[in-house]
């Protein structure tokens, strides 16, 4: 198991996003960005995988800790902590809008013509498709003329 694998696991198993992990490891003067992030949780055989050294690996958990209990002059309880990001990731799931792939997109206007108005569509009437008969009739002479 690398220093990648452990930095996957932990970022899971606290339900945390790159821009808490950013603030996370600017708790204890270490920049980093997202783009560098998501190398890091890459798949190893992906062209932008980059290996995780043990420096950032080192300055995320020195970082987690100060998160996670806070400091000597303000200390955390950590399991509130922890709640609090389970409630954000929940929040953030309901909050998103639900799409209906399915329905047809309405007009927003071009750059040629101006926005359409939305009025209900006529309803046009169904064509009948020509009835084929899918069989033909056969007689079966079996030979005999």
């Amino acid at each position: 198991m690398n220093n990648n694998d452990i930095f996957k696991k932990l970022r899971v198993a606290l339900q945390l996003r790159d821009d808490q992990i950013v603030a996370i490891m600017q708790l204890v003067d270490f920049r980093i960005s997202e783009a560098e992030l998501g190398s890091f949780f890459r798949n190893a055989d992906h062209p932008k995988y980059m290996d995780c050294g043990d420096q950032v690996l080192r300055n995320f958990l020195n970082g987690l800790v100060i998160h996670l209990r806070g400091t000597k002059e303000a200390p955390k309880n950590p399991m509130e902590v922890i709640r609090q990001n389970q409630d954000a990731v929940k929040k953030n799931i309901t909050d998103k809008p639900k799409v209906d792939y399915k329905s047809k997109p309405k007009n927003s206007g071009t750059q040629d013509g101006p926005k359409k108005t939305n009025t209900a569509p006529k309803p046009r009437p169904k064509k009948q498709a020509p009835k084929v008969q899918v069989v033909e009739k056969v007689r079966f002479k079996n030979g005999k003329k």
